[in-house]
């Protein structure tokens, strides 16, 4: 490679901006990856607010090629890359909790360097390769997949069910669940984002004031993924005395919940974060589920800075590298 510089947005703790960077080098464990495409996240603009108080290049949801890399076999490949690094030292490492490593660092969002650069880096142990049928926009949807999928861990077919949220990981989860053969309602603010859930059959409900008094105590479980305080707030209010809550949202501030109607109602609260890319990929080959109807735009790296003030109002924005 001739030239070892790359562009980047690089995000200093208040502003992100586009800079010029060094390209990543790798060790023998690592390899170097060409950014096809990255998908913006929830999790990306909570960032922007100070969420983990991170500095340097944000972005986790990404499409590359391989392009150096200690084992020849994985040159041109293309991959997507899961965004937990640990330490494989630590006490809870070693009790199999990787994912939870006293010493975590995450793609993007702690402590290293994420996607939304033309060139990026990950340990071999976190990459996929990705099957010649599932396209490059799909791929941006493995890592966000992944998470929507690890909800069945905790729900039952049988069980009465809500869903919260209808942004971009709440639709997904929507559209897991549908897929799935699961019955729930989809219970969102925003008509146009609730239309995506409606058009794949799923029943709806728009949130409003009184909502809370007609499902009172009516759902087994309920899965929160509003992003919001009243969100939570709503999901203590729906799920029935004992039940499940499914947390699937990261929150840039503190909330304020009463605890105590969490004991006196003797409710589980399951905290649910990443999931099994190789389910996730399996599951877009198995049912080619209608990803694209999430999709709201695309750019260009070079507008990328607009693209994601466009991602506020938008489901699903992917920048284009190449």
């Amino acid at each position: 490679m001739n030239n070892n510089k790359m562009k980047a947005l690089y995000f200093d703790g208040s502003n992100l901006n586009m800079v010029e960077r060094e390209i990543p080098k790798i060790n023998e464990n690592e390899v170097l990856i060409k950014v096809i495409k990255a998908g913006i996240c929830s999790t990306d603009l909570e960032i922007m607010k100070g969420y983990q108080n991170f500095e340097g290049i944000p972005g986790h949801e990404f499409v590359g090629i391989v392009i150096e890399s200690h084992n020849e076999e994985l040159i041109n490949k293309r991959v997507v890359g899961e965004i937990n690094i640990p330490c494989h030292e630590c006490e809870i490492c070693k009790r199999g909790l990787t994912k939870h490593c006293r010493n975590i660092r995450t793609f993007g969002i702690n402590n290293y360097d994420g996607c939304f650069a033309e060139y990026t880096k990950l340990p071999v142990e976190n990459i996929h390769i990705l099957p010649d049928e599932i396209s490059d926009d799909y791929g941006t949807f493995v890592e966000p997949l992944a998470a929507a999928l690890e909800i069945e861990n905790y729900i039952e077919h049988d069980e009465k069910i809500s869903l919260i949220g209808d942004g971009r990981l709440g639709l997904l989860i929507a559209m897991v669940l549908k897929i799935k053969g699961y019955d729930f309602l989809h219970i969102g603010k925003h008509e146009e984002k609730l239309k995506i859930s409606k058009k794949m059959g799923i029943k709806t409900e728009m949130y409003n004031d009184d909502i809370v008094d007609e499902y009172k105590y009516n759902f087994d479980s309920v899965i929160e993924a509003t992003g919001n305080e009243s969100g939570l707030k709503t999901a203590l209010d729906i799920c029935i005395p004992s039940g499940k809550i499914i947390l699937k949202s990261t929150f840039n501030k503190k909330i304020n919940i009463d605890i105590s109607h969490i004991v006196v109602n003797e409710y589980h609260l399951i905290g649910s974060r990443c999931g099994d890319f190789k389910k996730a990929i399996d599951f877009i080959r198995m049912y080619n589920p209608p990803l694209n109807d999430l999709i709201s735009c695309y750019s260009s790296f070079d507008n990328s800075l607009k693209a994601i003030d466009e991602a506020r109002k938008k489901i699903k924005v992917i920048i284009n590298l190449l």
